[in-house]
């Protein structure tokens, strides 16, 4: 391992926050917008207080945030089926310039990957697959108030 392998990791880190947070900026969303949008695509559909567990905000700012999207016709608000009292905050678009201002980065991205050998994308997948579930449970475990070990 590189000595300044922890550098180089949170450098590679920072470009992706900062990526993400211009590419918001490009779509006009905000940074937390699009953050949200991105956990609606790959968890589904979730109660406005679940968003804003995940994405770190309290109910005032949760609500903004889902009348913004709303707003934008990017969510809407429904009855959950379940419960009719609850209401469920679903994705129904994705800003349309997204994909557009993302492609340089993710071409680019694929560029990189094309160069790896199969086994090496089977490491590089698998390290991506843990080391989310890592981030994610470490989250979860400070947003309960508790650092890390506890």
């Amino acid at each position: 391992m590189p000595p300044d392998a922890g550098r180089i990791y949170r450098r590679y880190l920072s470009a992706v926050l900062l990526h993400g947070q211009a590419g918001a900026k490009a779509c006009d969303l905000g940074a937390t917008d699009l953050y949200a949008l991105n956990i609606l695509e790959l968890s589904g559909a979730m109660t406005p207080g679940e968003l804003g567990t995940r994405t770190g905000l309290t109910t005032g700012p949760t609500t903004r945030l889902i009348d913004r999207l709303e707003a934008a016709g990017y969510v809407k608000r429904s009855p959950d089926p379940g419960d009719r009292r609850k209401v469920i905050v679903e994705p129904v678009g994705r800003p349309a310039e997204l994909d557009r201002v993302l492609a340089p980065a993710r071409q680019k991205i694929g560029e990189i990957l094309a160069g790896y050998s199969a086994e090496q994308l089977e490491t590089l997948f698998d390290y991506f697959t843990r080391a989310a579930q890592a981030y994610q449970d470490a989250g979860e475990h400070l947003a309960g108030g508790r650092p890390e070990g506890e």
